[in-house]
């Protein structure tokens, strides 16, 4: 059984690993959670020194999934975009199996009418890469069929704001996060062996971790099945977002004793990651 756990990011400003130079950052982080959403790839294809950097922080274990750039997806909405790919991709090859699936992130405004160009994207991506895409568009969710058929092999990534909006904000960042955020209906439908959730709760760590509780569920069931999740835990402030990532691998390790346990955190000096 292997569940990867992981947040939206490896450095916030709330954490203590930010006294560590940003080349240690992934490092400390890598010892916290053994998953992380490619966040920074969707808004600039990085660098080969970049690169170079993230592979010496990581074991081959950990996985990136990495956001396909917005230039693609949001400005070319996967139209006419082979150059951008091709440097996308032979900037991320050094990282190997690190690479646990290529992300496409589509707009709201992305639906059932542009799915041709999905087909025909995903077509084109190399097969030795899992594909997982993210939509948002309303009416997918009110029909997933056509969707569902157009993937061919590629997950659906759960994106599950319905904590989020269960009730009226309490702080600044649950108010961002209400005018930001979409609200889908959650869904826990697995298309592949490898599902993705990401799950969005309240600045309230208690609150959070009521919240997630039929995740635990939905993911002791997939690692029955023989599954591979990852599953991201994002608050608005993600002031805990590393511990709370944990905390979930705790909770699905209490239900399925035989889960191997997350490794230590490293500790950074002069202070711990928290």
């Amino acid at each position: 059984m292997n569940l990867h756990v992981g947040c939206a990011m490896w450095s916030h400003p709330s954490w203590e690993n930010r006294p560590l130079a940003p080349r240690e950052r992934l490092r400390a982080y890598a010892s916290w959670c053994n998953a992380v959403e490619g966040n920074t790839t969707f808004y600039a294809t990085p660098s080969a020194d970049t690169v170079a950097s993230w592979v010496e922080q990581t074991t081959p274990e950990f996985r990136f999934l990495l956001k396909i750039p917005k230039t693609v997806t949001h400005e070319r909405r996967l139209v006419d975009v082979a150059p951008r790919m091709r440097a996308f991709l032979d900037a991320v090859e050094p990282l190997g199996q690190r690479v646990h699936a290529l992300w496409v992130q589509l707009p709201p405004s992305f639906g059932p009418a542009d799915l041709p160009a999905l087909a025909s994207f995903l077509r084109r991506l190399p097969r030795d890469y899992r594909r997982v895409v993210e939509v948002r568009h309303p009416a997918f969710f009110d029909d997933p069929r056509a969707l569902e058929a157009t993937l061919d092999g590629a997950e659906w990534v759960t994106f599950d704001t319905t904590v989020l909006f269960g009730q009226p904000p309490v702080t600044e960042a649950e108010q961002e996060s209400w005018q930001k955020k979409p609200r889908l209906p959650r869904r826990a439908e697995a298309l592949t062996a490898h599902p993705v959730v990401r799950y969005i709760g309240r600045d309230d760590p208690e609150r959070t971790a009521l919240g997630w509780r039929p995740w635990v569920d939905t993911v002791v069931t997939w690692l029955r099945e023989g599954r591979s999740p990852t599953v991201f835990i994002h608050t608005p402030d993600n002031a805990e977002a590393p511990s709370l990532a944990r905390r979930f691998h705790d909770d699905v390790r209490e239900r399925l004793p035989g889960l191997a346990s997350l490794p230590e955190p490293v500790p950074t000096q002069p202070l711990t990651l928290f």
